[in-house]
């Protein structure tokens, strides 16, 4: 294979908004990231995700498909 081929995979510092901090490897070129959400503040990471029913469609669903 060549070798220029392949993009430079270098350690970068990612920074979430929560203010969790942690290194991982990326191809971008920039030696940090700034991001929204990671796994210590997602929703669905740390239990406290909640489903949203809009007018009753799971009851509607449930209604139509659930067992008779």
């Amino acid at each position: 294979m060549k070798a220029e081929g392949h993009p430079n995979f270098a350690d970068v510092q990612v920074t979430c908004s929560c203010g969790n901090k942690f290194t991982t490897r990326s191809t971008l070129g920039k030696p940090s990231y700034s991001i929204e959400v990671c796994s210590e503040c997602h929703p669905f990471w740390t239990g406290k995700q909640k489903m949203v029913d809009t007018a009753g469609r799971v009851e509607r669903f449930r209604q139509k498909y659930g067992k008779k």
